[in-house]
């Protein structure tokens, strides 16, 4: 009997479902009441009394492998059932998916890491919950120095700490993070959201994007500093570009300039976007202040550098010709969509 039932094993393994027709084929065969199975069943009784429980065994195993067998072929041959109360349209064409893009801002910022890691500088970023010790004071800011108007803050705290928590105002608290854990040569980037409480214009948001670059190595220059702001600003802006320095103040920074571009609207003659003096700022520089170098434990006998800042969001509107600011945190799909890869 052990035979047999080995036998009709291997011949329910075999057996292959192809139409619905084979299911009742399987169903009369093998696990009804007259079937197969339910034969050897019958048989059980005349089995030695020792082997019965092994050969009972063995039928029950048989038994729920027919049983499983017919169950997972019903849910594979199962028809489709269709709700009559709906009509299906064939003629109808497909879904449209759309494709999704970078948001300008993001794209103009890949764009700008990618020069610069070109030209050597890694990337570095921090938290845009800050310390004022380092958002301020380790940038040469004292406590009562006007230059802390210069960035209208958002405060998280209200002085009671012993460092007052701040939403960051640029990203040069991660700078100071960088020279504070890694000895010179340092060349890095620092991207990041920066958060300033500003009247909201054309040009102006109180929550924008800013890339800031550091350089410290022996005898750098302040010719270091133009070479690489025009390398940049050729790569970015096209090689016709037209820039200038103009003297300026920054407590992080001595000397200090700011770089501006002409006007991609009114090239040059003036408009209201650039108040009528053809020119637009794009960012601030200057070599580093001996005063951030010793804060950070650097010696500037020894070392110099430069850092650079530029608001991403200024450039997004260099690039694309974009004359209001708000645009690009809107989220209007009909300006988005036309940045569509």
């Amino acid at each position: 009997m052990e035979n047999t039932i080995s036998s009709l094993q291997q011949e329910i393994n075999d057996f292959e479902f192809i139409a619905p027709a084979d299911l009742e084929a399987f169903r009369l065969r093998y696990t009804v009441r007259k079937g197969l199975i339910a034969a050897l069943f019958s048989q059980l009784k005349s089995v030695d009394p020792a082997e019965k429980p092994r050969i009972g065994h063995l039928l029950n195993e048989l038994k729920r492998t027919a049983d499983a067998k017919l169950s997972d072929a019903e849910q594979k041959l199962a028809p489709i059932k269709i709700d009559s109360n709906k009509r299906i349209d064939l003629t109808l064409p497909g879904r449209r998916y759309f494709t999704g893009s970078e948001h300008p801002v993001q794209k103009v910022l890949g764009e700008m890491k990618k020069i610069f890691s070109d030209m050597g500088f890694s990337i570095a970023t921090g938290p845009e919950l800050e310390l004022d010790h380092f958002n301020f004071d380790m940038l040469n800011f004292p406590p009562d120095h006007p230059a802390r108007d210069m960035q209208d803050t958002f405060f998280i705290t209200d002085g009671n700490l012993e460092s007052d928590v701040l939403l960051r105002t640029h990203t040069s608290p991660v700078q100071v993070r960088v020279m504070l854990d890694q000895k010179p040569p340092i060349r890095v980037i620092c991207p990041g959201k920066v958060y300033r409480n500003e009247a909201i214009s054309a040009r102006s948001y109180c929550v924008f994007h800013q890339l800031e670059g550091l350089y410290i190595d022996k005898n750098v220059s302040f010719a270091d500093l133009k070479a690489t702001i025009y390398s940049f600003a050729r790569q970015m802006f096209g090689a016709d570009v037209k820039l200038r320095f103009r003297p300026s103040f920054f407590p992080f920074t001595e000397p200090s300039a700011e770089v501006d571009v002409t006007c991609y609207l009114c090239g040059g003659k003036g408009c209201r976007v650039c108040k009528k003096s053809g020119w637009l700022e794009i960012m601030g520089c200057g070599m580093v202040h001996p005063n951030v170098m010793r804060n950070c434990g650097i010696d500037p006998e020894t070392w110099s550098g430069y850092a650079f800042g530029m608001g991403v969001d200024r450039t997004v509107l260099l690039r694309y010709k974009i004359d209001d600011i708000r645009l690009l945190f809107e989220n209007d799909l009909r300006m988005l969509r036309q940045f569509t890869v």
